[in-house]
């Protein structure tokens, strides 16, 4: 059974950079329909005759402190996709030029510190909903987050990654000046 390639045309990072395309799409589809939803919710809590305003109900709580906790859920939703857009943004360059054959490309260092910063940015967006779900109805209060040591730790790991790209870049450099 013949091993798969792993950079080129053809290869697995070419499925893989066709994969990241299709997420990316849906993501994009995502994020406009949660602008769209959020807008509606601003205005429909503000306008009870608009279609659907008066049928937010949440554990009793009125009708205005209803729509207060579905903005703030949507709300949450919307920055946490803009962090995996983010993410796959990066992910989708660095995969074009593994599929060119070009895995040490300058341009991979900056677009692994984008991911690293991505990936912070969806922790850091948990914690802040945990702060502000204070301003929240009790019952609607989010759970207090735990600290993830996985995900800070794979944020360290693809910054190390990014410093070991960079150094692959200037070896790459170098070693077509002395040819």
């Amino acid at each position: 059974m013949p091993i798969m390639r792993t950079l080129g045309p053809g290869s697995l990072s070419s499925f893989m950079k066709a994969v990241l395309d299709v997420v990316w799409v849906f993501l994009l589809l995502t994020l406009a329909i949660l602008a769209a939803g959020l807008l509606y919710g601003v205005l429909a809590a503000f306008n009870p005759d608009m279609p659907f305003a008066q049928q937010v109900r949440y554990d009793g709580l009125d009708r205005l402190q209803a729509w207060a906790v579905v903005l703030a859920r949507m709300g949450t939703a919307v920055l946490f996709v803009i962090g995996v857009l983010v993410i796959v943004s990066g992910l989708r360059r660095i995969f074009a030029t593994l599929k060119a054959g070009d895995p040490f490309h300058p341009d991979n260092v900056i677009r692994l510190r984008l991911v690293a910063g991505g990936l912070a940015w969806m922790e850091v967006v948990r914690y802040m909903v945990w702060t502000l779900g204070a301003l929240l109805p009790p019952q609607a209060a989010p759970d207090r987050p735990n600290l993830s040591l996985t995900a800070w730790f794979s944020i360290l790991v693809v910054v190390v990654l990014a410093e070991v790209f960079r150094e692959g870049a200037r070896l790459r450099r170098e070693s077509e000046l002395t040819i």
